[in-house]
């Protein structure tokens, strides 16, 4: 991921609920019409991993 990347998502983390629901929308609006490949199943448990890892550190972190 560059820094640039990084930098979205973290301005991202900083904006209210529904900011963050008006910018995913765009963003998957206009990405819906890009031809990615079909999605492995080990790309599937490697982002469920990820996720789940991520909500424990958060659930973690607010008690």
């Amino acid at each position: 991921m560059t820094a640039q990347v990084k930098k979205l998502l973290n301005s991202f983390e900083h904006l209210s609920d529904a900011e963050q629901w008006e910018f995913a929308f765009v963003i998957l609006r206009r990405t819906s019409q890009f031809d990615f490949p079909p999605l492995e199943d080990d790309d599937l448990v490697q982002y469920a991993e990820e996720l789940f890892l991520a909500l424990d550190q958060e659930e973690a972190a607010n008690g």
